[in-house]
């Protein structure tokens, strides 16, 4: 039998005990890895082993699709009704609810944010989007189409059958939601993989999907390495659609393997550079609170993080003074990510530390200037100062490429046109934020910057039925909102002679 974690937490934010099985989840079952492999999973905040979970292997892939593409053909799918899909889905946001607390800690321990934002954020997000899909369930419909009075022709959106889904450390189990509720309430049936460095709320769910209800091999989990599991899922020729999110660099090789296999559907949601554009008529004191959270919330560790700000000279000095405040605000109340004074955690891991510090010294060499942080805070655990560089040009790596940390590069300009063509500079196109009061200024801009989401007067503020999704390298397709059931359906045409005669 898989082994257990079990976890006493006793913190100012959470007491309880939690306990996880570490194996797969296949089939409605737990099971050991074919290969016996094993990950160990390392707390952010003390650099410290926390748990070993199960490391799966393409064998195991090879399992869970089979087990996928039976409950597709015999339990779900276009044997199960949308309105069952609906309930099971309501049910399972309500026991994931019902232990938020406990989720919370384990997504607060595992990635390092803090306790309050993963509830505020994460959970609620989660449980949020998981409901919204139960009651699309019922209503994913085609069209009647008008050709002749001798024939009947009308359109049926079908699932695909066995996807793939492979999903980011940043936010383990909101993108968790995002993917596994519009893919159920379609008739998919799963074979998912959890980043292995956060695995642990992916195996906590994975513990409800039986007693919510749905049928056995609905729903896999695989936990494992990008080079095996991923990989394995990416080229499978039964799985007709992989979603992933990551970065650009790995959304290439998935792109690839799809070519290389069965021309699977891809959907990417991938890096980003996002520009924060303010006009010297904003309103600085929002702008400023939005602009740090655009890019210090969850320690910059964001897809759509707002990472270059573009400040117009009227209000350069100004606005930097505070921001620098802020910044420095953050960095002073870093620390344990349960703490309820805490408002800045760790990066996730060992790996992302010494990428993020490598940009920081990048940024040095290059000649920035660190205006504010720029080095690590404490001495254990993955911690950096909230970074700010000035004097920056727009060939320096840290202008150009995501750092996916909390750094921000600072820019001042005059005129609106010359921002624009700064702020779409770039090979992303995932987010962009502007903020002016004049409103017909601050649209025309949004209007004209190159990125799937827009947001004007404020940042990373999604809504679950609005679409995301990015422009150019920043991936394809769309997630959330009813876009979202578009990428896991195709199209039927059906058509019906009721009186044409040859």
């Amino acid at each position: 039998m898989p082994a257990t974690f079990t976890h006493t937490f006793d913190t100012p934010s959470f007491k309880g005990t939690t306990t996880i099985n570490t194996g797969l989840f296949i089939n409605g079952q737990w099971v050991d890895p074919v290969d016996k492999g094993t990950i160990d999973v390392i707390n952010p905040a003390t650099g410290k082993v926390v748990a070993t979970v199960a490391g799966g292997s393409s064998k195991d892939v090879d399992i869970a699709v089979e087990a996928a593409k039976k409950a597709y053909k015999t339990s779900w799918g276009l044997k199960c009704p949308g309105s069952t899909r609906g309930k099971l889905l309501n049910k399972l946001a309500d026991l994931i609810e019902k232990n938020i607390d406990e989720f919370t800690a384990l997504e607060a321990m595992d990635v390092g944010k803090t306790f309050q934002n993963a509830k505020a954020v994460d959970l609620t997000g989660a449980i949020g989007t998981i409901r919204y899909y139960a009651g699309w369930a019922d209503k994913v419909h085609g069209k009647t189409i008008e050709t002749n009075e001798n024939k009947l022709a009308y359109t049926r959106h079908e699932p695909y059958g066995v996807v793939g889904q492979i999903i980011p450390w940043n936010f383990p189990m909101l993108m968790l939601s995002w993917k596994l509720g519009p893919a159920l309430a379609t008739g998919n049936t799963i074979v998912l993989k959890p980043s292995e460095i956060t695995p642990l709320t992916a195996l906590r769910l994975a513990g409800l999907i039986n007693e919510a209800g749905f049928p056995p091999g609905v729903v896999n989990i695989i936990n494992g390495y990008g080079n095996t599991v991923g990989e394995a899922i990416s080229h499978h020729p039964t799985i007709e659609k992989v979603a992933f999110t990551g970065s650009t660099l790995v959304g290439r090789k998935v792109l690839k393997a799809s070519s290389e296999s069965n021309l699977k559907v891809v959907t990417l949601e991938l890096g980003g550079k996002s520009p924060t554009i303010i006009f010297d008529d904003a309103d600085i004191e929002q702008a400023l609170k939005w602009a740090s959270h655009g890019i210090f919330f969850n320690m910059g560790q964001s897809c759509v993080a707002g990472s270059r700000i573009f400040i117009q000279e009227g209000i350069y000095d100004k606005f930097l003074e505070q921001f620098a405040q802020i910044a420095k605000g953050l960095g002073d109340a870093a620390g344990d990510p349960f703490a309820r004074e805490t408002k800045h955690g760790p990066q996730v891991s060992q790996t992302q530390f010494d990428r993020v510090m490598g940009y920081i010294n990048s940024g040095k060499e290059e000649g920035a200037t660190v205006h504010v942080g720029g080095e690590r805070h404490g001495e254990e655990g993955y911690f950096i100062k909230p970074t700010i560089f000035t004097n920056c040009t727009s060939e320096m790596k840290i202008v150009k490429e995501e750092i996916f940390g909390p750094v921000a590069v600072v820019v001042k300009f005059k005129t609106e046109e010359e921002v624009i063509e700064a702020a779409n500079n770039t090979s992303y196109g995932l987010g962009c934020n502007v903020f002016s009061e004049n409103i017909s200024r601050a649209l025309r801009v949004a209007h004209q910057l190159e990125a799937g989401s827009a947001w004007v007067n404020c940042a990373q503020a999604t809504e679950i039925a609005v679409p995301f999704g990015g422009y150019k390298q920043s991936g394809i397709g769309r997630e959330l909102g009813q876009y979202a059931l578009d990428t896991y359906t195709q199209v039927k045409g059906v058509h019906v002679n009721i009186g044409l005669k040859l």
